[in-house]
């Protein structure tokens, strides 16, 4: 006879996972019979409450989806509907759009590195914790979030949802001297930035490896950030290629536009967000992806550092499938984004004006950015009046669900064969872990992560 036993655990203090969830496993005997990562907040409906409003509104409606990564949701937005518009934002106006995306990868990398992702690697519940056993590390990243934050609040009008992007460019642009402090600041903030690569190279990270497909921007010429084609490394081994093969030579490309019919949204009974696949397999965005396909255009010393701890070179076909080193890649596009800031800074002159017209026009427009956490990507359909008759987005934690459920499957398994008897809070704790890796942002709030196992 079968004795089945359920047991419900609650970790009612997780506070490093942006938005509320539950895990749900089922072990067979020694066997991982279901993994489940359940995101059960109620659905927000943007989407829906996008039709009917005018053409000019989703950039400021679509940045209250994230409080983390607002400005993600600003670009796609606008570059979805200049696209329908027929409109090109180029020169001083797209270059200040970059420093604006600079100042949000740096505040929300830093956030996750510092806050969310470092004390799974020290021994810590949280940054509280963390903070009483290394205090420069948690004051350094706390600087370095600000800087982030000081470069949004310039730009943006203010750090969360701001308030200065429209259609076409900016309500207001700086005159070239109130760049001068934030240039400061930025300088100061690159060394920071340096020293938590160091820091964050030197944690004990487990051997793991993911065998998804990766999907980013491409932008030749330059790390994606505002915009590029989508890009698409294959899995060790899938299409023919061995796992030796050189990466670089197998990448494959679509148009923005055609992102529908490569990336297929399904729901699950299971989950409140669509779950997605790439070319009917599972995939993978975010920061592994980004370094793999565009790493190879980083400038020369941020390269050379990312080289130095140990995450190999892109251009060499050289790629970090690890996802607990993650964590090191986020701090070098901190790194990246700093550096990237100041040249934009050094380059700019103020445009002749703070925007150009986008006049609207019966059209369907897409649109696609790097969010931190990977590929945004936005569709609109507008009528000759400029109305939002149809809306669709589809963000990168809904992209990587199914990818991560494949590594707590697989996590989980390789656990129970290592022997021994893996108590409930073992595997809670690994399965945390595992989760916090891709830094999914389920919502704008922090709950807690509910893990069921069902034995048998």
């Amino acid at each position: 006879m079968t004795h089945r036993k359920t047991k419900v655990l609650r970790v009612d203090s997780l506070a490093r996972v942006e938005g509320e969830g539950a895990l749900h496993l089922r072990l067979d005997g020694g066997r991982v019979a279901e993994a489940h990562l359940k995101i059960y907040e109620p659905p927000r409906f943007f989407e829906a409450f996008l039709r009917g409003r005018s053409h000019t509104e989703p950039p400021d409606i679509t940045s209250r989806v994230c409080g983390i990564c607002p400005v993600a949701y600003q670009m796609s937005a606008c570059r979805a509907i200049e696209d329908a518009c027929g409109v090109t934002v180029d020169g001083q106006l797209a270059a200040l759009r970059r420093m604006l995306y600079c100042g949000e990868w740096i505040e929300s990398q830093t956030l996750h590195i510092y806050l969310l992702h470092a004390p799974d690697f020290l021994g810590h519940d949280s940054v509280i914790d963390l903070a009483r056993t290394h205090p420069a590390h948690v004051e350094r990243g706390l600087a370095l979030k600000q800087t982030g934050n000081a470069v949004m609040e310039l730009l943006g009008g203010r750090a969360i949802h701001p308030v200065n992007v429209r259609l076409g460019g900016f309500h207001r642009v700086p005159a070239k001297g109130e760049l001068r402090p934030l240039a400061e600041r930025l300088r100061h903030a690159r060394d920071a930035a340096e020293a938590t690569v160091r820091w964050v190279a030197g944690f004990d990270f487990p051997d793991a490896g993911c065998d998804h497909d990766f999907l980013a921007l491409a932008e030749p010429g330059t790390y994606a950030i505002g915009a590029g084609t989508p890009t698409v490394m294959p899995a060790p081994g899938s299409a023919g290629l061995s796992p030796d093969s050189d990466r670089a030579l197998s990448l494959r490309t679509f148009p923005v536009r055609d992102f529908p019919e490569h990336v297929i949204e399904t729901q699950v009974p299971h989950s409140t967000a669509l779950h997605s696949r790439l070319d009917g397999g599972r995939h993978l965005t975010g920061t592994l992806a980004r370094y793999a396909i565009s790493g190879r255009w980083l400038p020369s010393d941020v390269l050379r550092t990312a080289r130095e701890v140990g995450l190999g070179d892109p251009r060499e076909g050289t790629v970090c499938r690890n996802p607990f080193r993650s964590i090191i890649v986020r701090a070098v596009e901190v790194l990246y984004a700093v550096g990237e800031a100041l040249r934009l800074i050094d380059a700019y002159e103020a445009p002749p004006g703070p925007y150009i017209d986008v006049p609207a026009r019966a059209a369907t427009g897409h649109g696609a950015t790097e969010a931190p956490r990977g590929l945004l990507y936005h569709r609109y359909t507008l009528d000759a009046d400029g109305t939002v008759t149809d809306a669709a987005l589809v963000p990168p934690t809904a992209q990587n669900q199914a990818a991560i459920e494949h590594e707590l499957r697989c996590a989980v398994q390789h656990r129970l064969d290592s022997g021994g008897h893996p108590t409930d809070a073992e595997l809670t704790a690994l399965c945390e872990r595992i989760i916090r890796n891709h830094d999914p942002c389920i919502s704008c709030s922090t709950h807690f992560l509910d893990l069921t196992v069902e034995r048998e």
